[in-house]
């Protein structure tokens, strides 16, 4: 089922990791969703929608760094503008966010 895609393609997506600084419930969502803001260093704050209720409390993700695409155009969820995607390893309704196993400078890039 997996489409070929080739290593331009790849270098398309704009990985990036960035710490999480705010984190508030997003009641207009139609599924369990956090607000985010995120710091990606030289990049600056964006803003995004995750579905990430399950396992993480909002206290937990504050100073999380995970690993975002930051260049998808913006996308307007409920009331709300999401500036980029938290990337995750999805397990049902569970969703694990990737993160690196060492503290990096924000906006580093993920290749």
């Amino acid at each position: 089922m997996n489409q070929a895609i080739t290593f331009e393609d790849f270098t398309k997506v704009d990985l990036r990791v960035g710490t999480i600084l705010e984190v508030h419930n997003f009641p207009k969502a139609r599924k369990p969703a956090y607000q985010l803001t995120i710091d990606f260093g030289d990049l600056g704050m964006k803003k995004t929608s995750a579905q990430i209720t399950t396992l993480y409390k909002k206290e937990d993700l504050i100073q999380k760094q995970i690993v975002a695409v930051v260049n998808f155009p913006k996308k307007q969820i409920a009331n709300f503008m999401s500036e980029c995607l938290v990337v995750g390893a999805v397990d049902g309704k569970d969703v694990v966010l990737l993160n690196p196993e060492h503290k990096v400078k924000n906006g580093t890039t993920v290749s």
